[in-house]
Parts: structure tokens; sequence; C-alpha cells
């Protein structure tokens, strides 16, 4: 079976802030293209009408998880004013490092709720990927 971790979560993007968090979100995804390598995808989606934010990235292991939490997390605070996060649904088996700061941004960012779901069955190509 995979240990591949897949991350989701999901915010509504406060009112009048769409434009500063495009910009906020761009220059993370440069900051995280540049400093987690390990990373499969890092993607931000945007529903059509640009009120909510989905961000999903795709880890092979747990630990790269733990690393982006550990990278990525002190720029979360700039999203506050941006964003109310909705949800985090963590695919996979995080660490339970992983799971103390995803509660973390969760109360940081909004009132989102934090679910991990273990796998049952399947498998991962990820080299099919690329």
């Amino acid at each position: 079976m995979s240990n591949m971790i897949v991350y989701v979560d999901t915010s509504e993007v406060r009112e009048g802030a769409l434009e500063q968090l495009k910009m906020a979100m761009k220059e993370l995804v440069a900051f995280i293209e540049a400093n987690e390598p390990r990373l499969i995808a890092y993607n931000v989606f945007l529903n059509d009408e640009e009120t909510r934010m989905t961000v999903v990235h795709i880890h092979p292991d747990a630990a790269s998880l733990e690393y982006h939490m550990q990278v990525a997390g002190p720029r979360f605070q700039k999203f506050v004013d941006l964003v109310m996060l909705s949800s985090i649904d963590i695919y996979g088996k995080p660490s339970e490092g992983v799971l103390e700061r995803a509660q973390e941004k969760a109360r940081l960012l909004g009132r989102g709720s934090v679910t991990a779901h273990n796998l049952h069955s399947g498998f991962a190509r990820p080299a099919a990927a690329a």
C-alpha cells in the first residue's frame, strides 16, 4: 500500500481580499516549489465565483508533510485577513506532529475542522504523474 499523504484544505475567501489572496498564494507556491523538493504536487483551486479556495498537496510520505508544516507554517499568518478556513482533510497516516500543526492552522485561519482519513486499500503511481 501507499505511504503517500494527500492534504486538502478549503477556505472561504474574505470579502474584498481576492486580489491580495491571489498574489499571496502565488508567492507561497513559489516559496514551496523552491524549498520543498520532495513535494509531489501543490495546487491552489478557486471555485467559479472565486469565493472558495481549495489547496491540495500530495506528499510521498508523512515526513514530507511534516517538513511542509515546519517550512511553510510560519507563512500562514499572512492569510489571517484573507481567508476563513473551513476544513482540513488529510488522507493517509499523518504524524501526531502534523495533526497538531493542522489544528493550530485551523485555529489561526478560521473555524475549520481537521480530519484524518486512513487508507483502506489502493495504490499510487507517482512517477506516472510526471
